[in-house]
């Protein structure tokens, strides 16, 4: 995995992470990368200097902890974050770990089209997208310990 730090035209910056450089290409050809503040589907990646740690320091070992980053997020974005996430374990089948089994089944129409959720492992989710079958992670809220 690689974090790009991107910004867009009006010179909105945020992070994002993507499977290689090539999927970052790949998202953002395709119109699938945008900002989060504005929508604009026009990001490029902004200069960024590399995190490099060697080992903690002690005034880092008896800092009180930082609050988490998804604790930063905004009360509406959580609310629409957990709509989403409800909406579909509403109206889709939990598969538990078997999700890219299922997923291949349903794309090559082995099985009737339905929604599902469940698990997949970071090898499984490469393999489902290199074989051209969309799926879309559940947003993982801050209550979940993100």
């Amino acid at each position: 995995m690689i974090r790009y730090r991107l910004s867009c035209p009006d010179k909105h910056e945020f992070d994002a992470w993507f499977q290689s450089s090539a999927a970052f290409d790949t998202q953002s050809d395709a119109g699938q990368v945008a900002c989060p503040q504005c929508g604009s589907h026009d990001v490029e990646k902004a200069l960024m200097a590399p995190s490099v740690k060697t080992g903690r320091s002690q005034d880092e070992k008896t800092a009180k902890p930082k609050r988490p980053v998804a604790s930063l997020m905004p009360p509406e974005l959580q609310e629409m974050m957990r709509k989403i996430r409800d909406h579909v374990r509403e109206n889709a089948d939990y598969v538990g770990d078997k999700f890219a089994e299922e997923a291949r089944k349903i794309h090559y129409e082995e099985s009737e089209p339905r929604g599902i959720y469940g698990e997949a492992t970071l090898d499984e989710a490469q393999s489902l997208h290199e074989e051209g079958i969309p799926f879309q992670p559940l947003p993982v809220l801050p209550e979940e310990k993100n």
